[in-house]
C-alpha cells in the first residue's frame, strides 16, 4: 500500500492564516482561523488535483493513453 505524506504549512497573518501544501504547488487557502484554513486546504488539494485531470483529459485528447490506478492518499 502506498502511503504519501504531504506537509501543510500555516502561516499567521493580519486577517487569519493562510495555508499551503509544501509538496503540491497550488493547494494554498486562507482562513480566520487555522482550523478554518486547514479545512479549505483539504477542499484546495482536491480542487488541485481536479483541475489537474481536466488539463491532463484537454491535453492528450487524441492521444492513447494507458492509466490505471497508481495508489491513494487519505486526508
Amino acid at each position: 500500500m502506498m502511503r504519501e505524506k504531504l506537509t501543510a504549512i500555516f502561516q499567521k497573518s493580519p486577517y487569519g492564516y493562510i495555508g499551503y501544501i509544501e509538496e503540491l504547488p497550488g493547494a494554498n487557502t486562507q482562513g480566520k482561523t487555522i482550523e478554518e484554513a486547514r479545512s479549505n486546504l483539504i477542499e484546495a488539494v482536491h480542487l488541485v488535483l481536479d483541475a489537474n485531470r481536466r488539463l491532463f483529459e484537454e491535453e492528450h485528447r487524441d492521444v492513447e493513453v494507458i492509466k490505471e490506478e497508481f495508489g491513494a492518499i487519505t486526508v
